[in-house]
């Protein structure tokens, strides 16, 4: 019986500084809870919090993962997190080149 076919996913997620965003990335990745993780610097958020409208400089955090590890990533993330309400949100992706999901499914 031939296996089903892998479907890959995106979590993202901002985060407070660099060094925050790196050490989540390396925990997934060393816990085989996602491929990679691009830090995307530069991150500008608007939002409202308590009330009020603010605004925050962060650093953006996509990890790549398979949609059977999602939601374990996307809980895992929250866990390790510094925000008390970190904003991270998952989805599988409805295509992926063959070469990055069997990258995926060796995790």
């Amino acid at each position: 019986m031939a296996d089903a076919p892998l479907s890959g996913a995106l979590v993202w997620c901002p985060c407070p500084d660099e060094a925050t965003a790196l050490a989540a990335a390396r925990t997934l990745v060393e816990e085989k809870l996602a491929g990679c993780g691009n830090v995307i610097p530069g991150v500008t958020s608007v939002f409202e919090w308590e009330g009020r409208i603010d605004t925050a400089r962060e650093v953006g955090l996509l990890l790549k993962t398979r949609a059977d590890l999602l939601e374990a990533a996307v809980a895992r993330l929250g866990e390790i997190h510094p925000y008390d309400t970190p904003a991270v949100l998952g989805w599988i992706c409805d295509a992926g080149a063959p070469a990055t999901l069997g990258w995926l499914g060796e995790l």
